[in-house]
C-alpha cells in the first residue's frame, strides 16, 4: 500500500470539509422537520447524523453553519429526525435547496405533512421511521454546531417493520432501503446485511484455545 500523506491545513479551504465527507462513509441521512418561531415548517437533510445516549435515548446531528434547522430548534426547542428511505432521493436532495427562511420546504418541493403526536414540528409522512425529539442541547464546535435532542416518540411504519418482542416493532432495512451520503456529490443506496453477534470474551478464549490445540 501506498499512502499520499495529506495535512489538513495546507487543503485549500472547503478542502477538509470535502476530504472528511469522502473519508466518514457511509452517513445515514437525518430528514429534519422543525417549526420556526414564526410558524413556518422547515425540513431539511443533515449527514451528520448519529445516537449519543441509549438511556435516556439521545439523538444528534451537525449543523454544518447556523441554519433554519439549527435557528428553529434553537427558538422553540422541538424537531422531527425522519429517516430518508430509497426511493425519495430526489425530494430529500431538494429540501437541501437554500430556500428563504420564510418559505417552507414541505410545501415548496411538495412533502406531505403527518401530524406528531408528543412535538409540534410535523413528521414527514413517506418517510418509513419518524423520532420526534426535545432539545436537550446547541453546541457551537468550531464553525458548525452540534444539536442534541432526546428521542420522546417514536413512529414506524408497520408496513417496512415487523413485530420485535424487545422493541415491539423493528424496522426492516430491506424494506426501507436507507439512504447514505458519501463524499463528493454521492449518495448510496442500502446493500447487503449480515448478522454478527459479538463475541465474550470467554468463548473468545475458548476458540483460541481450540486453535491451539
Amino acid at each position: 500500500m501506498t499512502r499520499h500523506e495529506i495535512d489538513p491545513a495546507t487543503l485549500a479551504p472547503g478542502g477538509v470539509y470535502k476530504l472528511v465527507n469522502a473519508c466518514v462513509v457511509p452517513r445515514a441521512i437525518a430528514w429534519v422537520s422543525s417549526r420556526s418561531a414564526d410558524g413556518v415548517d422547515n425540513l431539511a437533510p443533515h449527514s451528520y447524523f448519529t445516537v449519543v445516549s441509549v438511556d435516556p435515548p439521545m439523538i444528534a446531528f451537525t449543523s454544518v453553519g447556523w441554519k433554519d434547522s439549527a435557528a428553529n430548534i434553537d427558538a422553540t426547542g422541538e424537531f422531527v429526525v425522519n429517516m430518508a428511505a430509497g426511493g425519495f432521493e430526489d425530494d430529500i436532495n431538494a429540501t437541501s435547496t437554500d430556500f428563504p427562511a420564510g418559505i417552507s420546504e414541505f410545501d415548496a418541493v411538495g412533502i406531505e405533512r403527518e401530524p406528531s403526536r408528543r412535538v409540534i414540528p410535523p413528521r414527514v409522512a413517506q418517510s418509513p421511521v419518524a423520532l420526534e425529539c426535545r432539545k436537550v442541547d446547541i453546541t457551537p464546535i468550531g464553525n458548525c454546531h452540534l444539536v442534541i435532542g432526546e428521542v420522546l416518540h417514536v413512529a414506524i411504519d408497520e408496513a417496512t417493520s415487523e413485530p420485535d418482542p424487545v422493541t415491539q416493532r423493528h424496522p426492516r432495512p430491506d424494506a426501507i432501503h436507507p439512504l447514505a451520503r458519501l463524499g463528493r456529490n454521492e449518495w448510496a443506496h442500502f446493500g447487503t446485511t449480515f448478522d454478527l453477534k459479538r463475541v465474550p470474551y470467554r468463548k473468545w478464549l475458548e476458540k483460541q484455545s481450540s486453535r491451539g490445540e
